[in-house]
């Protein structure tokens, strides 16, 4: 007998023996084993990014001066390639493959206005301007109303001899709309916090030396600033619809007529109805003039005072759109909330990025006073939100307890969380049996289309941190992906911004980190005390540099460290 013939005969012996042992617990190990599998090949996803992308995600400069690390950048706009310092805004009928130039702040609202260019079934489309008023009440704004508003408002200011403009407004369609104004009508634009003290007002106008002041009543202490700043000489009162029928071009008695005073409405309704409608010729108008901010860092200090050119914002919008994946980028079927205060540079970029990428946009005048994201998004289901952290937090907190009374919820939850730290996927928000009991579980509103959550560290104002734990449960609990920010006074938006599809949990969990440099900017670390860059470690106070900071160049005054993965953490 030959080898094939042997082989043969001992793999039918094999066989025979095999089945000649089957009994039940042989089919049900089979089955089990099967199943196993087969879910594995079923279920089985690539994850959202290549993982090398998130083990190295800055470029750091072959060369560094002595006393400072190396200079980091963000992967995409490596060294020897300019900052992102603008839009590419393009003329029409101009090639698609020909460079655009930076723009300006007016271009945000004229691509706003002219709707989606890119060819495709949203061609054309445009955003809506939505106020949510109360629980069940939403005002829809059209953008042909407010490029109205904002030419009657603008010629109105230039026309009573207005030069600076103090905005100080909750987060409303006017405070937009005037920022456009003196964008157009080249006025300069002073973004005061809302909800100060009357001594922080006042010292505000002061340093800032503002002449008008758009404002709403009973916020602004009309009276005690006419006293002490004999500066002012005009005031727009925004009168809410409750307050139309009151008299407030009214002026205190012993002003002797100096401070010119009018409402909102009034200025626009009074108008002749064609007025305003076609916004004012880009051809031969100046620059825009700057942005002053001011920078609150904790209760009771004075605020910093920044002035932001156009390009600083136009560059800031440009790294946020940048720093959005092109299949999640923001577009005319998002929603897009700020429930952070619009005098916060990071919340007012990321709103023009919004506008300028069509989305829509929905404003709460309450949502920047609520550290409670249930209260700022009631009356509306956003798909983008920026919140504080201390609302992210609150709702951790609120979420983690009712997830401890649930044996199931708990359960789903370290599913949830093993895709996303583990294989790096984010879970789909389905309507499926588990996602809903998940969802349940967490106390997830029903139908709710949140996608995105961005959020900042301020730097020196003691903001609380957001562990990459926390974040973890935080993406988990919403069925969104989060982008945590490092922001300063002097950089408009932010300095440094952690990935859009980085889930992973930092050693066990307490590590805080903020991501690489956008496109906009790049860091280093200068020697400062105790902590110096060496051959282990490199560390010292951030230094950022870039288009979008105030001056090239800002010393936030904090010390820092470079992570092995090339992103930012404190030090």
């Amino acid at each position: 007998m030959g080898f094939f013939d042997n082989l043969l005969l001992r793999l039918d012996e094999s066989v025979t023996g095999l089945f000649g042992q089957w009994n039940l617990w042989t089919t049900v190990i089979a089955t089990v084993f099967a199943g196993f599998l087969t879910y594995q090949i079923a279920t089985r996803q690539e994850p959202d990014t290549h993982p090398f992308l998130l083990a190295r995600q800055a470029e750091g400069s072959p060369v560094r001066q002595p006393g400072e690390s190396a200079v980091y950048r963000s992967q995409g706009a490596p060294h020897g390639m300019p900052l992102n310092s603008g839009l590419n805004v393009k003329e029409p009928g101009a090639s698609k493959w020909a460079r655009g130039r930076d723009g300006d702040l007016r271009d945000v609202w004229r691509q706003a206005v002219a709707g989606v260019q890119e060819d495709g079934p949203t061609k054309g489309a445009t955003g809506r301007l939505l106020t949510v008023l109360g629980i069940d009440k939403v005002v829809e704004h059209r953008l042909d109303d407010v490029t109205r508003q904002i030419n009657l408002i603008g010629q109105h200011i230039l026309d009573q001899g207005g030069n600076r403009v103090a905005i100080y407004l909750p987060n409303s369609v006017e405070l937009i709309a005037t920022l456009f104004a003196c964008s157009f009508y080249n006025l300069t634009a002073v973004i005061l916090p809302f909800d100060q003290s009357d001594d922080a007002v006042i010292s505000m106008l002061r340093r800032s030396a503002a002449d008008t002041v758009v404002t709403a009543p009973g916020s602004f202490p009309f009276d005690l600033v006419v006293k002490n700043y004999p500066s002012l000489r005009q005031l727009i009162w925004v009168v809410d619809e409750g307050s139309k029928h009151l008299d407030w071009n009214e002026v205190p008695q012993g002003t002797g007529g100096s401070v010119n005073v009018s409402t909102w409405q009034d200025i626009v309704n009074d108008s002749p109805v064609d007025a305003g409608k076609a916004l004012p010729p880009l051809e031969g108008q100046k620059e825009p003039r700057d942005v002053t901010v001011f920078w609150v860092s904790k209760p009771g200090q004075p605020e910093e005072m920044v002035r932001f050119t156009s390009a600083n914002f136009v560059s800031a919008i440009a790294a946020q759109l940048f720093a959005i994946p092109t299949a999640q980028r923001m577009g005319p079927s998002d929603v897009f909330l700020p429930a952070d205060s619009l005098a916060n540079t990071h919340t007012l970029v990321l709103t023009l990025a919004a506008l300028f990428s069509n989305a829509s946009v929905a404003f709460n005048s309450v949502a920047a006073q609520a550290h409670d994201l249930a209260v700022a998004t009631r009356g509306v289901s956003p798909t983008i939100l920026v919140a504080t952290p201390a609302a992210l937090l609150k709702t951790h907190k609120e979420t983690s307890a009712r997830l401890d009374a649930s044996l199931l919820g708990r359960a789903l939850h370290r599913l949830q969380t093993r895709q996303l730290t583990q294989n790096g996927v984010m879970p789909a928000a389905g309507d499926g049996l588990l996602s809903g009991a998940y969802a349940a579980a967490v106390g997830r509103p029903a139908g709710s289309k949140l996608r995105l959550i961005l959020t900042a560290e301020r730097v020196g104002a003691d903001t609380p941190r957001l562990s990459s734990a926390v974040l973890s449960d935080l993406r988990a609990f919403t069925g969104a992906r989060i982008m945590y920010a490092l922001t300063a006074a002097k950089v408009a938006g932010a300095a440094t911004q952690t990935a859009f599809y980085d889930y992973r949990v930092v050693a066990d969990g307490d590590g805080v980190h903020f991501g690489p440099p956008l496109t906009s900017t790049e860091i280093l670390l200068r020697d400062m005390g105790q902590w110096k860059t060496t051959d282990e470690s490199r560390a010292g106070e951030i230094i950022v540099r870039g288009p979008c900071v105030a001056g090239n160049q800002a010393a936030l005054g904090v010390a820092g460290r470079i992570r092995d993965d090339n992103t930012l953490a404190y030090a």
